[in-house]
């Protein structure tokens, strides 16, 4: 029963999070008007607006003009509820459940507001940074490296000041490298590499995961942005100079490294032999 719940609670999350997908791109409210039709305008009915249900009995269609609806808002609610039942089957209905929820959440509306779009709305970067950093103060953050140089100097810092001086270094590391990377490569070539966006939500990732896990979140996002990016390029010449959505890519990653991140980094410093 207790996960029957938690799934129909991320079923409605995430068909909240299709209006603000829709909306906050295009600056638009996310309470008014009501869900309507962006083809017809026709108001949605509160019996088509059931999430997966009325997509699966609608066919995919708006039952006034017909016109298709895009496989992604049942994508985006049927994601929302696996997180959120990803997240109660290792935290349970704890403070932990509940961070990780809120985080997956923006990080889901990033993910597909920068596939959809090209851009990361800054109002849920600078959201996610503030939630972030006040509940790195009552839910720890994962500290590493941190917690290692602090205690190399003597100093040990008690909770919550060591899980905020995390959510703070992890901001930096994640943000700040994006944007000296994006500087960089800006001074080099004179076009924009990376999007301050991405440094937006870099900062936003480092302050719910901490400096360990806002890195393996670059190293992943990386890796898979590269791993879809050079065998599309090989294979038809209009991916060449197609510009790729890292933010999605990020967003993944990042999403990864909240769920399971913590059991890949134990793995390689077990395998490494450094603690």
């Amino acid at each position: 029963m207790s996960l029957l719940i938690v799934a129909l609670f991320g079923l409605a999350f995430g068909s909240f999070l299709n209006v603000c997908i829709y909306r906050l791109p295009r600056a638009e409210s996310v309470v008014a008007p009501a869900s309507h039709c962006p083809s017809c305008g026709h108001s949605i009915r509160w019996y088509d607006n059931v999430p997966l249900l009325s997509y699966i009995v609608l066919r995919g269609r708006c039952r006034d003009c017909r016109a298709r609806i895009s496989p992604f808002y049942p994508l985006v609610e049927g994601l929302t509820a696996a997180v959120f039942l990803l997240d109660f089957s290792l935290y349970g209905l704890t403070p932990e459940f509940f961070k990780n929820a809120v985080f997956a959440m923006l990080i889901i509306v990033l993910i597909f507001t920068d596939l959809y779009e090209r851009r990361i709305p800054h109002p849920i970067t600078l959201f996610g940074m503030a939630a972030g950093l006040v509940l790195s103060g009552l839910i720890p953050v994962d500290n590493r490296p941190l917690g290692w140089i602090l205690r190399q100097w003597q100093i040990y810092p008690r909770e919550p000041l060591l899980s905020i001086m995390g959510a703070l270094v992890g901001a930096l590391l994640g943000g700040g490298l994006f944007y000296g990377v994006g500087e960089a490569f800006y001074h080099l070539r004179h076009t924009e590499g990376l999007g301050f966006g991405d440094v937006m939500l870099m900062l936003m990732v480092g302050t719910f995961l901490g400096p360990a896990l806002a890195m393996l979140t670059i190293l992943l996002g990386s890796l898979l942005g590269t791993v879809v990016a050079i065998p599309c390029s090989l294979a038809s010449a209009k991916f060449r100079d197609y510009h790729w959505p890292y933010g999605t890519f990020l967003g993944i990653a990042a999403l990864y490294a909240s769920l399971q991140g913590e059991v890949l980094l134990r793995a390689y410093l077990q395998w490494s032999g450094f603690r």
